[in-house]
């Protein structure tokens, strides 16, 4: 196989939802009606370009800093890393964060739950992982929140997380869930990925050793990008 003609492994996709999950409301809409056409990825497209690696600074990692003051609710830092199928980091992956604050809203024009907007949380970070494909972010606990999709639908607590790789189309999406959350067996997103071992990996654990006395609770939520332990992803088919 020449280089022109490379795509990135496509395996282990059974652990991911599908396209078309009917309890997922909006999924009928954006599911595509015809067989997927896989088209190679070209040499330019694996190798780059790259999208804000370089631009990523310390300071960004940090969702509680730079407002002024303090944002409402309970401080966390989350932290984990980036392998690959074979336990092996995965270092220089830009991870991009995004989630509402800690009573439920986003920063967005399209959010129209009637919970506060805090000015003191924006609610998006990012940072690149280090050579032992290690990052940490600190953030506050997000709150749950109705979504419509059924009669009194609430979303879990989570944080969407977006990992590029060393190229433009190596982009994965998934979501961060809390251990004991009573919402999960309830949320029709969560348990459209049929395997309940699957679902397990996107469940952060607390993590002791990330927690900091008296300032933050600590929890640990490790990525694997593809094999049998692979996180499930949002839209693994179009990787």
């Amino acid at each position: 196989m020449s280089d022109t003609t490379r795509a990135y492994p496509r395996e282990s996709l059974s652990a991911h939802p599908p396209n078309d999950a009917p309890a997922y409301a909006s999924t009928r809409l954006r599911a595509p009606r015809q067989p997927l056409v896989i088209l190679p990825h070209t040499l330019t497209e694996l190798t780059g370009p790259v999208y804000g690696h370089e631009s990523a600074a310390p300071g960004e990692s940090d969702l509680t800093a730079g407002h002024a003051g303090p944002p409402l609710g309970e401080r966390i830092v989350v932290t984990g890393r980036v392998l690959d199928e074979d336990g092996r980091p995965v270092p220089h992956t830009l991870i991009e964060i995004w989630q509402a604050n800690s009573a439920g809203r986003y920063i967005h024009v399209n959010d129209r739950h009637d919970a506060p907007i805090d000015p003191n949380f924006t609610g998006a970070g990012r940072v690149v992982t280090d050579e032992s494909g290690g990052y940490a972010f600190t953030t506050i606990k997000p709150g749950a929140y109705p979504w419509r999709n059924h009669h009194n639908a609430w979303r879990p607590a989570h944080i969407h997380f977006s990992l590029f790789g060393p190229s433009f189309v190596s982009r994965l999406v998934t979501q961060m869930y809390f251990p004991g959350d009573p919402l999960l067996g309830l949320d029709p997103i969560y348990q459209s990925i049929p395997d309940p071992r699957a679902r397990e990996r996107l469940i952060s654990s607390f993590d002791i050793e990330t927690t900091t006395p008296e300032w933050a609770l600590g929890y640990r939520f490790d990525i694997v990008l593809r094999g049998r332990g692979a996180t499930p992803m949002e839209d693994p088919h179009h990787g």
